[in-house]
């Protein structure tokens, strides 16, 4: 009898050791919330400087070229087609400068943004199938703040470049072509910097897809564990009956 109880308690013994063990194991795969937040927010600032270099050199970089809002390859074409190219090209040229020098003098509010990121918050954009999730949940949470600050640099540099002559003269051709529509917008401050913000979310986007499905985008070791255990737990969730 002592024998099959000192045997019972040996197996109980070994038993808890192996439960301790699996926890510890499933410690070190599944992140904290901490761990949660770092990761992304090393994913998010990954993404915003690769943003700022992007904007640094905008004629170097097509992705971030200033473009006509709406069916932007029409309006584009038509204004081609009336003779404006040298106008259209001068306009591009000095939006696209202006879209630059906001994202550049914006830098301290994307960072401090991306410090303010919650727990809950982290959670919630990790585990999805949407590649974009944490771009776009940043989006939603700056833009009111980035257009406030946006506004005067963008004011500042419409008025230094002589833009807002331009862009006055090929509006007014433009929206008096007959059965035109959709009417380009005069004023200049609020379109050119929601198009920054779009840019440059743009870009953020693009690297936060990249890091999701490709673990040689992943540049921290934060990084590698977290989206690591984002990959398998989505997979998990998706072979669920």
């Amino acid at each position: 009898m002592t024998r099959i109880l000192l045997g019972l308690a040996l197996s109980f013994t070994m038993l808890l050791s192996s439960c301790d063990s699996l926890n510890k194991i499933a410690g070190i795969l599944a992140p904290s919330e901490y761990e949660m937040v770092t990761g992304l927010k090393d994913a998010l600032s990954q993404g915003l400087f690769k943003s700022f270099d992007a904007f640094a050199d905008p004629n170097g970089n097509p992705f971030v070229r200033f473009v006509f809002p709406g069916d932007a390859a029409k309006i584009e074409k038509t204004l081609h087609d009336l003779g404006l190219d040298k106008l259209v090209n001068t306009v591009t040229s000095k939006f696209t400068y202006a879209t630059s020098s906001a994202v550049s003098a914006a830098k301290p509010i994307f960072l401090e943004s991306v410090k303010k990121m919650s727990f809950r918050d982290a959670v919630s954009v990790l585990v999805t199938d949407n590649t974009h999730a944490a771009t776009e949940y940043f989006r939603s949470v700056m833009t009111p703040e980035l257009m406030v600050a946006f506004r005067p640099i963008v004011d500042s540099t419409i008025n230094v470049q002589g833009a807002a002559k331009e862009w006055t003269s090929l509006v007014n051709v433009y929206n008096r072509i007959p059965l035109i529509n959709n009417k380009l917008e005069p004023s200049l401050t609020d379109f050119i910097a929601a198009r920054a913000i779009d840019g440059m979310f743009g870009v953020v986007a693009n690297e936060e897809e990249n890091i999701r499905t490709k673990y040689e985008f992943r540049k921290t070791d934060m990084m590698k564990k977290v989206f690591g255990y984002a990959e398998q737990e989505l997979k998990r969730r998706q072979q669920r009956p």
